[in-house]
């Protein structure tokens, strides 16, 4: 086992590779000021105050905003502590680009995966969330899972060999002991200039024979995903221009790493005076990991899920001036000395069979599972 890896910033949403660490910010649950706070001054202090389009400069902010980080933001209610506490619940670096080249990365070696919670009581946490639907609590709610295993690498290569699966959001982020690796095909928001976009996804399936025909036609999945399309466009109308939030494409198919995605772009143009704080205050934590409506999923699913969302189910991404580009942590590992943890899951509307939901959930982790599977112990 090697010790403390050097930092590695190579954020999704930057295409140019590994950047420069000039200062970071690491808050965790508890700390003072809060997390929105804390951030702000951040920001501030690095010229990304105010609104995107008119910030200038040099330095951009890398962001790591874990579960809990991002119910702070949002003001909903948090779930489980993280099971990976050396992983801060808000991370953010100052950096200017680009570094020099990282070490080769070595294959991880990572041994058997254990699951926090079996078949059966991942069903029940399905059937649960179905109870909630039919009392009128919540219309949808996004159950996750939790599974971990050990390992006997440096952090940093196991979560480079996740980030290498490819993905629209992949990246690595590592500090001292601990290390984020991405893999993830959803964005969370995008801002150029005045512009803003949100890309949920909803609704998955293996390909295979008929399966990209099965996705398109499924009714079910069709309304999971109109429901948190529609909760995006009420989050992104809290901070928009009045009448200029509009759907640009609803339920798109395409393929990420052997799985079908349905996807959809909202859009609209950003209110005079909505900082970088104030837009992620509207759209965390993103509709299509929590539910609708999404403070009564968040209580629901707090109370359901055993093991907390860690930096998973979160953002990731990159603050620079004019805008900024930022994933939703899915297909997600955070890994600290000895265990890497990974989750996964799926939105629950009361057409939802809790089998099918469970094994959707396990096709989902099946991609990082498989990548980190060759140098596994024996």
């Amino acid at each position: 086992m090697d010790g403390f890896d050097p930092a590695i910033c190579a954020p999704p949403g930057h295409p140019g590779g590994p950047l420069a660490e000039l200062e970071r910010l690491e808050w965790r649950n508890g700390d003072t000021p809060d997390a929105a706070t804390a951030l702000a001054d951040f920001l501030a202090a690095h010229g990304l105050a105010g609104e995107p389009a008119g910030q200038t400069g040099d330095t951009s902010v890398v962001l790591l905003i874990g579960a809990v980080g991002c119910a702070a933001i949002g003001e909903v209610p948090a779930g489980a502590a993280t099971p990976v506490p050396a992983v801060p619940e808000l991370v953010a670096v100052a950096v200017r680009g680009p570094a020099g080249p990282l070490p080769a990365a070595r294959p991880p070696v990572v041994g058997e995966w254990a699951a926090s919670w079996g078949r059966h009581e991942h069903a029940a946490a399905v059937s649960a969330v179905r109870e909630a639907i039919a009392r009128g609590d919540v219309y949808q709610a996004n159950v996750v899972g939790h599974r971990c295993a050990p390992h006997s690498s440096a952090p940093a290569d196991v979560a480079r060999a996740v980030a290498s699966i490819g993905a629209a959001y992949a990246g690595v982020l590592t500090g001292e002991g601990w290390a984020v690796g991405s893999a993830s095909p959803e964005q969370l928001v995008r801002v150029t200039g005045r512009r803003v976009t949100t890309e949920p996804i909803k609704g998955t399936r293996l390909v295979g024979p008929g399966a990209f025909e099965e996705l398109r036609a499924s009714r079910k999945d069709r309304a999971e995903h109109v429901m948190i399309v529609d909760l995006e466009r009420n989050d992104l109308a809290r901070v928009a221009v009045t009448g200029s939030v509009e759907v640009e494409s609803l339920y798109d198919v395409t393929e990420w790493s052997g799985l079908w995605h349905a996807g959809s772009t909202v859009a609209a143009e950003l209110a005079p005076g909505v900082d970088v704080v104030g837009l992620l205050r509207a759209v965390l934590p993103g509709g299509s990991v929590t539910g609708a409506p999404k403070r009564a999923a968040c209580g629901v699913l707090a109370a359901l899920e055993p093991v907390g969302r860690g930096p998973a189910m979160g953002a990731f991404g990159i603050v620079r001036p004019g805008g900024l580009d930022l994933g939703l942590t899915i297909r997600t590992v955070a890994v600290d000395s000895d265990r890497v943890h990974l989750w996964a899951g799926g939105g629950i509307t009361w057409g939802s069979d809790p089998l099918d939901e469970v094994a959707e959930a396990e096709a989902k982790a099946a991609p990082v599972m498989r990548v980190l599977s060759s140098g596994a112990e024996r």
